[in-house]
């Protein structure tokens, strides 16, 4: 992978509607990469999961079945993957949905040459945050992967 395109941790853009939702308990990340790419495509491509990255969610609906968590998200006109999109502007795409263990979105957010992807979530009890960090190690593998696909696809569109 080029410099130019290289996943780093950044920070949530300041002009993100995702700011909104942020108490000091929450969990957010936010990783970033050179690209010019819509937000709803660079959206498409990240969820749009290799297979490896396949088997653990799947693994994960198995795992999770039984405590009644949301498999396929909730019914919407509007979804990228399994995600309903919430909110979309010229520069950001808002989807994720509210489950019973805790409420996530992800932020795809694209201007100034970067596509950032922010992941926000709101944990509601124990079993949210034990959740959260059973899967954290896995999330920023399949985060940071997306993001370096959305570059390459960005390279080869240029």
């Amino acid at each position: 992978m080029s410099g130019a395109s290289k996943v780093i941790a950044s920070e949530l853009p300041v002009e993100s509607i995702l700011r909104e939702r942020i108490a000091p308990s929450d969990f957010l990340d936010c990783f970033s990469v050179a690209s010019e790419m819509t937000p709803r495509r660079a959206a498409e491509i990240i969820v749009d999961f290799p297979g490896w990255a396949r088997a653990l969610l799947r693994l994960r609906n198995v795992l999770t079945s039984p405590f009644g968590l949301s498999a396929d998200g909730p019914a919407a006109a509007d979804k990228v993957g399994v995600f309903p999109v919430e909110q979309e502007t010229g520069t950001e795409l808002i989807a994720g949905f509210n489950d019973r263990h805790l409420d996530f979105r992800v932020s795809v957010f694209s201007d100034g040459g970067r596509v950032s992807l922010a992941t926000w979530v709101h944990p509601h009890n124990l079993g949210g945050w034990l959740y959260l960090a059973t899967i954290l190690p896995f999330h920023i593998l399949v985060v940071r992967n997306a993001l370096a696909r959305v570059a390459v696809s960005d390279a080869a569109l240029r």
